[in-house]
């Protein structure tokens, strides 16, 4: 995941969105095997979105549905404009879904969902509410969670307080799909791999204002949970561990990657260098032999690996600088700009 400059317009910016052509409000809706629920979820997007009064848009992207549902989104699309349908070819993944929503969407702000109806559309008049308070990001917090407790609760919660710990920014629910986004958020950052539940955390590295609010969450009543299963649950929170280390990465380190293997590096060869000396005394001053013990080994192993950690960072550091010289990429990231008018 890249991030670029977010910057929040000032009011009268914001003024201007609002009249200008096109939809002040785009959700995106990535879509997996939920041909039961398709209806209703359009009917009751609309009944919130309508409830907003502001003119908007729906993009629902069939992440490779093998059921009945592109038939669904079709017929859906046919009756009404506003609803614009994306296709995969494939199953690309939740991440992969949000990111073409994300590329497609007109709108000023961009409202992520499920399609399982288990988050509530009524709740995104309130929520948009918030967010035109100030905010860049109005996270969703799932108060009453209605899943499982120890297939879907428990690891939830663990994961969460792991996350906020991690990445400094404390929300309750970085699961909850119920989201809005201000368009300069979602159009400056690039998703890879699952990321796109720690986009509130990487958008408030450039000053991303982030806000959480309680929301409805209903139980599933129709179609089949993507998560249910010992060896899903287990291989997605594989997935997250890994996900966070590298968020953890981009927060501390994406400019500076010398600073964490040069500093592993320089350790390991310390490390090294002190059981180097310490066998040279016992060779040296007391005659001992020192050719069969471990601890030679480890030494050499040690400052080898600090050397090759201090290589990692150095070129590290050449990438980086690549990186952001030969697309002229800032490394930081305005707000607004007050200057006196021509």
């Amino acid at each position: 995941m890249s991030v670029a400059r977010v910057a929040t317009p000032s009011p009268a910016a914001e003024e201007g969105d609002r009249g200008r052509e096109g939809p002040y409000v785009s959700v995106v809706v990535p879509v997996f095997n939920e041909e039961e629920n398709l209806s209703r979820l359009v009917d009751e997007l609309g009944a919130g979105l309508d409830a907003c009064g502001r003119p908007w848009e729906v993009l629902l992207v069939d992440d490779g549905s093998t059921d009945g549902s592109f038939a669904e989104l079709k017929r859906l699309q046919a009756r009404d404009a506003r609803l614009r349908v994306i296709r995969f070819r494939r199953n690309f993944g939740q991440t992969a879904a949000f990111a073409a929503g994300f590329a497609h969407a007109k709108g000023t702000w961009v409202i992520t969902i499920d399609a399982d109806l288990q988050n509530d559309p009524a709740d995104i008049p309130s929520l948009l509410a918030k967010a035109e308070e100030g905010w860049d990001i109005v996270s969703g917090w799932r108060a009453n969670r209605q899943d499982a407790l120890v297939s879907r609760k428990i690891p939830s919660r663990v994961a969460n307080k792991l996350i906020a710990a991690v990445t400094g920014v404390r929300l309750n629910d970085y699961g909850c799909s119920l989201k809005v986004y201000h368009r300069d958020v979602v159009k400056s950052i690039r998703l890879y791999g699952e990321l796109h539940r720690f986009v509130p955390a990487v958008a408030n590295m450039v000053g991303a204002r982030v806000v959480e609010m309680p929301v409805n969450h209903r139980a599933r009543v129709a179609g089949v949970s993507k998560y249910t299963g010992l060896t899903k649950t287990v291989k997605r929170a594989m997935k997250v561990f890994l996900d966070l280390l590298t968020v953890r990465f981009l927060l501390s380190y994406s400019t500076r990657p010398i600073h964490i293997f040069g500093g592993i590096g320089l350790l390991s060869s310390a490390v090294g260098g002190a059981i180097g000396l310490y066998l040279s005394f016992v060779k040296l001053a007391l005659g001992r032999p020192i050719g069969e013990r471990p601890l030679l080994l480890l030494a050499v192993l040690l400052m080898i690996v600090g050397v090759h950690f201090v290589t990692i960072g150095l070129l590290g550091e050449l990438l980086v600088r690549t990186y952001h010289e030969s697309q002229n990429k800032e490394i930081y990231a305005i707000r607004e700009i007050l200057e006196e008018q021509a």
